[in-house]
């Protein structure tokens, strides 16, 4: 059985801490399938706040893509 990639788990982590300021463990004990929701939501909050009807270019941090 292959596991998630753990550089992957800190990518989310991090994404998440840096914006949310949720805790290590918070982050953690969450499933994948919520971590990843929740930082397609970051992504989704940063893109409409950075919206400003022109077309904006690739974000190299939006590193959960656009929807």
């Amino acid at each position: 059985m292959t596991g998630y990639p753990i550089d992957k788990i800190y990518e989310e982590a991090g994404f998440i801490a840096y914006y949310f300021h949720w805790t290590h463990d918070e982050i953690m004990s969450m499933e994948h399938k919520e971590r990843r929701t929740w930082c397609e939501e970051i992504s989704r909050i940063n893109r409409n706040l950075n919206d400003d009807g022109k077309k904006q270019p690739d974000n190299p941090f939006d590193v959960f893509g656009k929807r």
